[in-house]
């Protein structure tokens, strides 16, 4: 073995990279085996590696270790690549999918034409690779484009190394900021948190820490002010208090306090944080809070167009139209619709809310007036078509948005939508940004109606729009409770409003075929995990019929634990897809048919957070995986799977604006801190035809108890009430 270095204690190691026993697919933490010249048994290496594969040839500096358990292994701090020198090597290396454009195929025609020279003219000659057969001028462009870009990462790679850094980030790194990458990062790292999904303030600042910036710089110390503001926004704070916003940046960044309101100053001066009062606000958020504030005056101002029609007897003919009879609320909604340039309906599940748009889309469609309909998801759009006959957009779509050369959305103050009615529905989904851009693009004299479940978790995204609009008193409100007749035959509506109401839910004898809420008890999480596993990949498509795939959701309050999201997605994936055709990423395993959800908005793609799909095909030539959104195939580059996650169990905030056949969700005391009602009422009222609880009354009961939701800084309803109190 290679004798350790005299000075500096470390080991230079050389050899084949065989194969990748684990790789954690966060920090890149891999355990790997080595094959070494002269020596039969292979070597076990541990460290972080990206972007290698089997067949390269590895130089790493490290030390040797004896693991208690598993014996002598390499621990290298630092590694590269060096090109294979054997044929057999170029033909694995270019196997690997290392290259996309070159498979297992076509890597062996390469090598049998070129032999040795293969790389050199992949490199130097691309055009020579038209001798091979089924290689055209679009793969040459694709293999030379690929070729390039793995040199320009393992540049990158190397720098982030050389800086004790790890080079799990060097592909997203240079996929942001190209050839500019290395210059970038010395310049400003903290410019990655702000501009590179995966990538946060912690793992910046150690970069930063490695190239000599000090710890107490104002260059760290601004960059920490806006990771804690962006943070507070994630978890839906549109401003956060000063004192609160001090005492976190201090525990994040261990400095002296007066650096950091020095800091704030300063931040505040450039414009990326505004300051009213007591209230810090990231500068977007500050502009989008008072601007709906203001376009909400404004269209409430705005004279309307009139109608030409008479209203008691439009109402007459859409309810024979429609073969329907208004109850006293719906009538109040849909007269209220004809008088109000801005209006909220609000109510739980069966108390009629779409019966009222579709009542309401039929009257303005009789006065010859222009009706747009829209919601936040794409699933909620589409359930909003089908269930009021009219064409329904997610709002990004409606609003047309282009994340091409910073434009934005094209439907803005400039180029308002064509409508003289603008319906939205799941308004408890809106977020505070996506409201102003929403806002911005509606005529003054259009009618806008909110439709929605004031009661549901709020948005994801930063703000409580929905509720802090109603709580203001400035636009009419509607709110709806009386349950309809067929709706009181589920139990799952039935008991969506006992729980609203702060009520346990009831049951009917187990025997009972109309059955569609069960409670199942049961305290152990790992037998409710197996119950999980059960009812998902056995009882429930038996006993009713449902596709464990196509129909059945899991929802979970966590991320974490036993029958946390993570570790029910691996335990369900094993259960129900069986697929040979899987593409291993680290510690992560996609298989083909997997149910997988989109984490962050893709504007590019038009797929959104939320989003849930299923992999139609894995293609390893092309390093692409294919995913089809209900009939909208996405293509994903192997680099950015990290966009995705499985999905056969998510969080109650993922679920909003869903539905489904079959909802089956784990209520346990681990969940303390999460129980909530209006999550478990969000759960409950995503279920369309079944829903299983699964855990302990005790746990449900401290949920349905606890109605406090947590509290959200925003000042919106407080903007909203100044207006009515001028307008009295």
């Amino acid at each position: 073995m290679p004798a350790p270095n005299a000075t500096s204690g470390s080991t230079e190691l050389q050899g084949l990279l065989e194969r990748i026993t684990f790789q954690n697919p966060g920090d890149h933490f891999t355990i790997a085996k080595l094959k070494i010249k002269g020596q039969k048994e292979l070597v076990t290496i541990v460290g972080s590696l990206y972007c290698v594969s089997p067949g390269e040839i590895l130089r790493l500096t490290g030390m040797w270790d004896r693991h208690p358990k598993y014996g002598e292994q390499f621990k290298f701090s630092v590694f590269e690549t060096i090109v294979p020198a054997t044929v057999q090597g170029i033909e694995r290396y270019l196997s690997s999918g290392l290259i996309k454009g070159i498979g297992p195929v076509m890597a062996k025609r390469l090598v049998d034409k070129f032999g040795l020279n293969t790389l050199d003219i992949i490199e130097n000659q691309s055009q020579r690779l038209s001798e091979v057969e089924g290689i055209g001028e679009k793969r040459i462009n694709m293999v030379s484009a690929a070729w390039q870009d793995q040199k320009e990462v393992r540049n990158v790679m190397l720098f982030l190394q050389g800086h004790g850094v790890s080079a799990a980030y060097a592909a997203r790194i240079y996929r942001q900021y190209g050839k500019s990458s290395i210059a970038v990062v010395k310049e400003n790292p903290y410019s990655l948190a702000a501009d590179i999904f995966g990538i946060g303030f912690k793992t910046a600042d150690d970069i930063a820490s490695k190239l000599g910036i000090p710890k107490d710089s104002e260059l760290r110390a601004e960059a920490g002010i806006l990771y804690v503001l962006r943070g507070l926004a994630g978890d839906g704070h549109v401003y956060c208090p000063q004192d609160i916003l001090t005492a976190k940046c201090l525990e994040v960044l261990g400095i002296n306090a007066a650096i950091v309101e020095k800091a704030i100053s300063a931040i505040a001066a450039e414009n990326k944080i505004v300051i009213e009062g007591d209230a810090v606000y990231l500068t977007e958020f500050n502009i989008a809070e008072k601007g709906i504030a203001e376009l909400l005056r404004e269209i409430y101002k705005a004279q309307r167009r009139l109608f030409t029609v008479d209203k008691q007897q439009a109402l007459d003919i859409v309810q024979r139209d429609l073969e329907i009879l208004l109850a006293a609320d719906q009538a109040k909604a849909v007269r209220k619709s004809l008088d109000a340039k801005i209006m909220v309906i609000t109510g739980g599940p069966g108390t009629g809310k779409t019966t009222i748009i579709r009542a309401i889309i039929r009257l303005y469609g009789l006065a010859g007036m222009r009706v747009l309909l829209a919601a936040p998801t794409g699933r909620a759009a589409r359930r909003m078509a089908d269930a009021t006959g009219h064409e329904a957009k997610t709002i990004h779509r409606m609003l047309e948005f282009s994340p091409k050369n910073n434009r934005g959305f094209k439907k803005n103050q400039e180029n308002q939508l064509k409508a003289d009615l603008i319906v939205i529905d799941e308004a408890s989904m809106i977020d505070t940004l996506l409201m102003y851009h929403l806002l911005r693009a509606v005529p003054k004299e259009a009618t806008l109606i909110l439709v929605g479940d004031v009661d549901q978790l709020p948005s994801v995204g930063a703000g409580n729009v929905l509720r802090d609009t109603i709580d203001s008193a400035f636009v009419p409100c509607i709110r709806l409770s009386e349950i309809f007749r067929q709706s009181r035959e589920s139990l799952i509506i039935v008991n969506a409003h006992r729980i609203n109401s702060g009520e346990m839910p009831a049951g009917r004898p187990e025997n009972e075929d109309q059955q569609d809420f069960y409670f199942i008890q049961q305290e152990e999480p790992e037998i409710v995990l197996e119950t999980i596993l059960r009812l998902c990949s056995a009882k429930v498509p038996e006993k009713f019929g449902f596709h464990p795939l196509r129909d059945i959701q899991v929802l979970t309050p966590m991320h974490r634990g036993i029958v946390g999201a993570s570790n029910l997605n691996i335990e369900l994936q094993k259960h129900l897809n069986n697929s040979t055709d899987e593409l291993v990423r680290g510690a992560r395993v996609f298989r083909n048919g997997d149910k997988v959800m989109q984490i962050r908005n893709n504007y590019d793609r038009e797929v959104f957070n939320g989003d849930i799909g299923r992999i139609s095909a894995i293609n390893r030539e092309q390093q692409e995986v294919m995913v089809d959104f209900d009939g909208k195939v996405v293509a994903y580059d192997f680099a950015d799977l990290d966009e995705l996650i499985l999905a056969y169990a998510i969080s109650v905030h993922k679920s909003q604006g869903s539905e489904y056949p079959v909802v089956i969700m784990p209520v346990l005391t681990q969940h303390y801190l999460l129980l909530q009602r209006n999550l478990i009422y969000t759960a409950v009222t995503r279920g369309k035809k079944l829903v299983i609880l699964i855990g302990t009354k005790k746990a449900l009961s401290i949920a349905i108890r606890n109605n406090k939701p947590t509290e959200r800084y925003t000042n919106l309803r407080k903007r909203l009430s100044n207006i009515a109190d001028l307008n009295k």
